[in-house]
């Protein structure tokens, strides 16, 4: 079993910063990412990581968000020019063995 902690969200203003991270408690050798979802909405995929580094955008982030990994137990996600339709619950996600684990969530209010 795998556990996923995430830390950093919070409130910021329009066109603010946030640095979110993820703390796996093992080694990940997959792929991570991160999701966001707001009420009456599906959890949509935000950026992903593979372990030997490439990464993927959804389109609505691209050029403003920035998925990183320091080790195999840590992922970030620095998210630049935020926009009020950037609020939600972001979600720390990895894949390990076809396994896919989930953390808890935080939550980033992007408003003046």
């Amino acid at each position: 079993q795998v556990q996923l902690v995430e830390s950093g969200g919070g409130l910021v203003q329009p066109g603010g910063s946030l640095r979110l991270a993820c703390a796996a408690s093992a080694n990940i050798l997959g792929t991570m990412g991160w999701y966001r979802q707001t009420p009456g909405k599906e959890r949509e995929s935000v950026a992903s990581i593979t372990v030997t580094g490439s990464t993927n955008y959804a389109d609505s982030v691209k050029g403003r968000f920035t998925i990183s990994r320091s080790n195999a137990k840590l992922v970030y996600l620095q998210m630049n020019s935020l926009k009020p339709e950037d609020t939600a619950v972001y979600y720390c996600n990895a894949i390990v063995s076809l396994m896919t684990y989930w953390g808890k969530g935080t939550l980033v209010t992007v408003s003046s």
